[in-house]
């Protein structure tokens, strides 16, 4: 985990049972950027989703399926991050197009 400014940290894929513990860490919301199904044994956007609601953190969905998504999602992001409770921790796969679409989005 590596918080990106005062307000985002970005991950690599997160697990629905670790809700509880981001929230016990101060995080109010999350943005996952992976698609669904984009390898086995990923949890679905909807068990992430679910778990989050239920530990208490907003929860938003912006997948990026490669690096042709991240100009047209970059508005979907800001959006995001100004409207959602922060701090906020963003995830993909890695970290990386988390905090490449951070980067698009900052312009």
């Amino acid at each position: 985990m590596t918080q990106i400014d005062e307000n985002v940290s970005i991950a690599g894929q997160i697990a629905p049972d670790a809700m509880q513990e981001l929230k016990s860490q101060g995080f109010r919301s999350i943005i996952s950027n992976r698609p669904d199904g984009e390898e086995p044994g990923q949890p679905s956007w909807s068990e992430i989703e679910a778990a989050a609601k239920d530990a208490g953190l907003e929860a938003r969905h912006i997948p990026i399926a490669g690096p042709g998504d991240l100009a047209a999602r970059s508005g979907d992001f800001a959006r995001a991050v100004d409207e959602m409770p922060t701090p906020i921790l963003a995830f993909c796969r890695t970290g990386n197009r988390s905090g490449k679409l951070y980067e698009v989005s900052k312009g």
